[in-house]
């Protein structure tokens, strides 16, 4: 299981984080994000790969973020609609695509992106595209039946270990590739526990094979 670290804001945290060796590191280029980066990223080892993060930014905004930052993946995480993702995907960029999930989310809708992304991502709906700090309930991917894999993200800490571990096994789990964590392991915005995320990542992998 990959673990995703997101909303990274601060160079030396960030390189402190690298040490970690994260299967992925997400860097939010949304103004309106308390985590939004406008730095440099600092040099990390070659297995992180950088996740670039999206509300409903242009097309020759992405384009120039991603080569300026030697992005891997680009995350669109706002409302971007199926044409969007196949234009950028003909560039032959990885893309994930985020939805918001809460009781009333239409799983069918996620047929017309099977096609133009990589990866989906799946959220808690809140009052922000992300970074609302709280889980949904994650039984609701029982009405997931598209074999396309997807990143389980929102609001999970190091008290959910044993949630995440529990849901894992579970049937629900069979194309999730990886965990999405942020704001539950901060200090401050984009400023990331080591201590604590170091504990995480050790027993998210407790007992694999």
């Amino acid at each position: 299981m990959k673990l995703k670290i997101c909303g990274m804001k601060n160079s030396e945290n960030i390189s402190e984080i690298g040490q970690l060796l994260p299967d992925y590191l997400g860097f939010i280029f949304w103004e309106k994000s308390v985590r939004y980066f406008d730095g440099i990223i600092p040099e990390l080892p070659k297995s992180i790969l950088k996740v670039g993060v999206f509300v409903d930014a242009n097309f020759q905004e992405i384009i120039s973020i991603i080569k300026k930052h030697q992005l891997d993946l680009i995350q669109l995480h706002g409302e971007e609609t199926p044409e969007f993702c196949k234009k950028m995907q003909k560039l032959n960029f990885k893309i994930i695509k985020a939805f918001s999930i809460n009781d009333d989310f239409d799983f069918d809708i996620l047929k017309k992106y099977e096609s133009v992304c990589d990866y989906f991502l799946f959220d808690t709906k809140g009052k922000l595209p992300g970074g609302n700090g709280k889980t949904f309930d994650w039984k609701l991917l029982e009405k997931y039946n598209i074999n396309k894999p997807f990143f389980l993200s929102g609001g999970i800490g190091l008290e959910d270990i044993t949630k995440v571990k529990s849901f894992l096994k579970s049937k629900m789990a069979q194309n999730c590739i990886a965990i999405d964590v942020n704001s539950k392991f901060e200090n401050e915005a984009g400023i990331k526990k080591i201590k604590e995320l170091t504990e995480f990542k050790k027993k998210l992998h407790e007992n694999e094979l």
